[in-house]
């Protein structure tokens, strides 16, 4: 609307005219419009060159989507109202036990500080209707297959072995029913044995244990010496070591007399046959180390290659092997927690145990014969009867891992170590454990039980050995002087002398000072 006026002076008398507007209808978008009349401008020939006309106008093609920043507001919004319709609909118990046991199976506390039973009801129909109401359905069903999964794994699993298994199994069997029976006639006659002759017997045993020395030091290796065992007529010590190397020595003056080269990597540990250096014995020691490999070795022979390789473990690390009180068979400790059992006569292996969730470290052969001890990096232990291949004991109660177990020559007791620190008795009988030795400082590297079962020598990371009383397992003797962690121990079969090897590459020999 325009209002005119006049140039002369008007007074309030004088009418004021109004002139109407034309209104002016576009059809079209203007902006496309203007695009064309710029590109109708843009060049215009001078000189047979062009130019650009176009003035100051800059035109861009980059556009702001308004109405996506907008919908995207609306539609978290409309998520919210449907958030909270679906909440309203949201069935949830009003028992409030119920509640909180909903709250805890989707990891939520139970109770917040001044909350009630209503607000807790609320808070778990908020939750319900984030993550939806099929998740507390879920939680139970989750939970039944991770309690049958844990059931799964303490599920004893069973190869299927070859048909010389059979007849292992009858040898072992037949084997140790001849031991079994000299083992308990030995038992009979030692319950019969007078009370005084005991406590002599006592006496003495603490006479040793308390003049126990070191009787002989020597360096074994340019590496740490990783395990020692003496001879089974206790006239030779054998050790292994990091560098490859296995060494036969003399006792007790600690003499080398032969070396076994065959590894090239860390040797784990090294045993002898029952029945080395007998005539009709090929096989008189075993070594094993940590590529999985495990060889076979001969006293007799002046070379110093092994006699034969058992081949089957690589590329998992052997920790331990040790023979069947018969000779004929061979247990190894393999890292892919499994234990296998080999028939040397035949040169093959026949059983193939699995059992243990992680790596089988450490495994021990009763005197009969008739069952095996196995310890595992899974803090557990587990009992195997050779003659059926069932698992007739699991020993649960270690905190760590086991890295040593002995049986005693009784043939129903046993020792394992433990990397908790501590050494426990158990009873094969029972199936429980009798008695916690908190043994040492750091864990317990070894240990071996007298070969009369009166006493028990154990090593450790803590640089000692200590010996512990059976029956009472009071200490009675603590040895020092190593200068670092001792990775193994052993006892003599005549029980005179005392073996330890350290990672500080040193073997000592520990005796009475009476001795001679």
């Amino acid at each position: 609307m325009i209002i005119i006026y006049n140039n002369n002076s008007m007074s309030d008398e004088e009418e004021i005219t109004y002139v109407k507007k034309q209104k002016t209808i576009h059809y079209g978008s203007l902006e496309d419009q203007e695009r064309i009349r710029l590109s109708s401008l843009a060049f215009t020939e001078n000189d047979g060159e062009s130019k650009v006309v176009g003035g100051n106008i800059n035109v861009s093609n980059e556009y702001f989507d308004l109405e996506d920043a907008i919908s995207k507001d609306k539609q978290a919004l409309l998520e919210e109202f449907e958030r909270k319709k679906k909440a309203r609909h949201v069935q949830v118990s009003t028992d409030d036990d119920e509640v909180k046991k909903n709250l805890r199976n989707l990891g939520q506390a139970i109770c917040l500080y001044g909350e009630g039973p209503a607000e807790r009801r609320n808070r778990l129909r908020e939750l319900l209707s984030r993550v939806g109401e099929d998740v507390v359905a879920k939680k139970p069903e989750e939970e039944r297959e991770k309690r049958q999964q844990i059931k799964d794994q303490d599920t004893t699993w069973y190869h299927e072995g070859p048909p010389s298994l059979l007849d292992a199994r009858l040898y072992m069997a037949e084997y140790s029913l001849l031991r079994s029976n000299f083992r308990l006639e030995k038992l009979r006659e030692e319950a019969s044995i007078p009370e005084s002759t005991l406590t002599a017997r006592l006496q003495d045993l603490h006479k040793y244990t308390t003049s126990l020395s070191i009787y002989c030091s020597q360096i074994g290796d340019t590496r740490p010496i990783s395990y020692c065992r003496f001879s089974p007529d206790s006239q030779f010590i054998a050790t292994s070591s990091w560098s490859g190397l296995c060494k036969l020595w003399s006792v007790p003056d600690c003499s080398l007399v032969q070396t076994f080269r065959g590894h090239n990597c860390n040797v784990c540990s090294i045993t002898f046959n029952p029945h080395a250096g007998t005539a009709e014995n090929v096989c008189d020691l075993v070594s094993c180390a940590s590529d999985g490999s495990v060889k076979l070795w001969s006293m007799d022979s002046k070379k110093e290659e092994p006699v034969a390789d058992l081949e089957g473990h690589a590329p998992f690390r052997v920790s331990r092997a040790d023979f069947h009180p018969s000779g004929r068979f061979l247990g190894t400790c393999c890292f892919d927690n499994s234990w296998r059992l080999w028939d040397l006569e035949q040169g093959e292996e026949v059983l193939h145990q699995e059992g243990h969730c992680k790596p089988v470290y450490c495994m021990s052969f009763q005197c009969d014969g008739s069952i095996v001890a196995t310890g595992g990096l899974d803090a557990f232990g587990r009992v195997w009867d050779l003659r059926t291949g069932r698992c007739i004991m699991f020993m649960e109660g270690h905190l760590k891992s086991i890295y040593s177990i002995d049986f005693s020559p009784n043939g129903y007791q046993m020792a394992t170590g433990s990397e908790d620190n501590t050494c426990r008795i158990w009873d094969v009988r029972k199936r429980s454990c009798l008695y916690t030795i908190p043994a040492h400082m750091s864990l317990v590297s070894g240990l071996r039980y007298q070969p009369e079962g009166h006493f028990i020598v154990t090593s450790s990371y803590d640089n000692t050995i200590k010996i512990w009383a059976n029956k009472t397992w009071q200490m009675l003797k603590t040895l020092s002087g190593h200068d670092n962690k001792i990775m193994g121990v052993d006892i003599s079969p005549d029980s005179k002398y005392i073996a330890s090897s350290s990672y500080d590459r040193t073997f000592k020999l520990w005796a009475p000072e009476y001795s001679s």
